[in-house]
């Protein structure tokens, strides 16, 4: 990985690779910080005595983490991927993602992380149908890739 990527520079596919690894790496745990969220545009890392870095996102990808849930689950809107947790860790589920149109952009078996959580890369500016299930039980919800949506949803539960 190079040196940090700076607000103001062009977002080139090597930054893109760049940015879309670092935020797999703090989700992961993988790379340690005081605390690294995701907005509609930045990674932004707080790294202590090393200060708070942003770093821009893909132009046309959007990022989202969804944490399906049972029983319990937290209000958010920006996704910390040091600090949000999600009850259903470690765990498969059948996704499928919809355009406006109906077009699947997923349609896979995807596991949860560590944190419950299941990160997802999307296009950006767009509106979509999001279907989350597992072992008979079903969600589905609408979610939006808009600079003003959310990053955290964990309202999807599970019936």
């Amino acid at each position: 990985m190079g040196g940090f990527l700076h607000k103001d520079s062009a977002s080139s596919p090597a930054e893109a690779a760049d940015v879309k690894q670092l935020v797999a790496d703090y989700s992961a745990h993988t790379l340690a910080a005081g605390s690294a969220s995701v907005t509609s545009r930045e990674l932004i890392v707080n790294a202590g005595s090393a200060g708070e870095k942003a770093y821009p996102l893909p132009d046309d990808e959007f990022f989202v983490s969804i944490a399906p849930y049972i029983e319990s689950t937290h209000p958010c809107a920006t996704h910390s991927l040091t600090g949000c947790q999600g009850e259903l860790k470690n765990q498969e589920f059948q996704v499928r993602i919809e355009d406006g149109e109906g077009k699947a952009v997923v349609d896979e078996q995807l596991a949860s992380q560590a944190n419950g959580f299941i990160d997802l890369w999307l296009p950006r500016g767009q509106t979509f149908t999001v279907t989350i299930e597992q072992d008979g039980k079903r969600a589905v919800s609408e979610l939006s890739t808009f600079d003003e949506n959310d990053t955290c949803i964990a309202s999807m539960q599970l019936m």
